[in-house]
């Protein structure tokens, strides 16, 4: 991946003279000596490659000019002993593209420097990503050096890069479609892996197991979240994840999941039979939502939203669902969101709900159907590259026609 362009590309839409500081975080402590599992900030890593905790990215622009600095830890050769050697700096060049590569320890004197000797002339500005979901919510490492620079030069404005990065990454380029096609083939398998095993009488958290066993044996560590492994009537919960509750007989199975690659995420739901057979209730209500999800594939394109997208499954069950016995308000048994865009994160990143789709864009399209009181519980979920006239399923090869998931669960 050309991870120079990207950084050019968000550079060129800032103001001359400002520099863009983007932290590849660092993992909280846990308990005791132990840390949580780091998790990269998907801005460093879609900037640089590069998967390590305790980085800056420092890219600035000067008379039309764009440089980029990596800091990074410095070389430790007890530490690499205890937990393994901290990434050298020809490595981090060779990943990034970035030539200038210096220790984590002189990044507050990088600026320092510049300021001293040639911004005086024009005040530059410094950009930060100040993304914040929860009020309350730990600060980011961004959020935290924005004050820091705040307090140290008053002076000096200070902007959100958040748009900026988040723009950048909604169109996504072909290594990154490539990326996603893998983790939806590793998903693939794991999903059939579940589907060999499953029987009347297990336990969700067998199947659970099944899917990590599966991703493990193809090279995954990482899953995209949370996985959803729900019978019977805990399918008709959205993110139920207790994983924990045996499975019923004529109980229909939904697995909402995905496995990655290069923290590329595939996201899909399946829904199936535990014991291998679709009650005639059962068929009846899942090709509702087979219908109106290849119905949504079709009307997905360049100039439509995600917004477009929900309405057409809201008035399609209007008219639809009465005719099987389902009066109440459609939002009683479809109460979320027909998809999202999808990427480095599950949820990635958008432009709102009401923004068109553009070529690039990969999205979800996961309609569901949830009738609590006769205990069903239904998601399709698959994963959309929208193209110049329309939608590729990224996911074809993850069967959900009726006939082709009974004849796989007998044969």
């Amino acid at each position: 991946m050309n991870y120079k362009n990207r950084r050019e590309k968000i550079m060129q839409q800032t103001e001359d003279y400002s520099f863009l500081y983007v932290f590849s975080g660092k993992a909280p402590m846990c308990s005791a000596d132990e840390s949580y599992p780091f998790v990269v900030n998907r801005n460093f890593f879609y900037l640089t490659g590069i998967d390590r905790e305790n980085m800056a990215l420092v890219m600035a622009k000067k008379d039309g000019k764009i440089t980029s600095t990596l800091f990074i830890e410095p070389y430790d050769e007890v530490m690499a002993r205890w937990v393994g050697g901290r990434m050298r700096a020809e490595e981090a060049k060779e990943i990034s593209g970035v030539d200038d590569v210096r220790d984590i320890y002189e990044l507050d004197d990088y600026f320092a420097g510049l300021y001293e000797r040639s911004y005086r002339s024009k005040e530059p500005t410094l950009y930060f990503d100040l993304w914040r979901q929860q009020f309350d919510q730990r600060e980011t490492d961004g959020i935290t050096y924005a004050n820091k620079m705040r307090e140290h030069y008053p002076q000096v404005a200070i902007k959100d890069a958040f748009k900026l990065l988040t723009g950048s990454r909604l169109v996504k380029d072909k290594d990154e479609v490539l990326a996603v096609r893998k983790a939806i083939e590793i998903t693939r398998r794991g999903i059939e892996a579940m589907m060999r095993h499953i029987a009347p009488g297990q336990n969700e958290m067998l199947m659970e197991g099944a899917f990590l066993f599966s991703l493990m044996s193809n090279g995954c560590k990482e899953t995209a979240f949370q996985t959803i492994a729900a019978a019977g009537e805990r399918a008709t919960t959205l993110h139920y994840s207790d994983n924990n509750q045996v499975i019923g007989d004529n109980e229909l199975f939904l697995s909402d999941l995905g496995a990655t690659y290069g923290h590329y995420c595939a996201d899909i739901t399946r829904t199936y039979p535990a014991n291998g057979h679709f009650t005639e209730r059962q068929k009846e209500l899942y090709q509702i939502v087979l219908n109106v999800q290849k119905m949504v594939k079709e009307a997905a394109r360049p100039g439509v939203s995600i917004r477009d997208l929900q309405q057409l499954v809201i008035d399609y069950y209007k008219e639809e669902l009465p005719k099987h016995g389902l009066n109440k308000p459609v939002n009683e048994y479809y109460f979320h969101g027909i998809g999202h865009h999808l990427g480095l994160d599950t949820h990635d990143v958008d432009g709102g709900l009401g923004t068109v789709l553009q070529a690039g864009n990969i999205i979800t399209d996961e309609p569901g159907l949830y009738v609590r009181d006769e205990g069903i519980g239904i998601r399709i979920e698959d994963d959309l590259l929208i193209t110049e006239d329309g939608a590729e399923w990224l996911s074809k090869d993850i069967i959900k026609e009726i006939d082709d998931i009974e004849a796989f669960m007998n044969r």
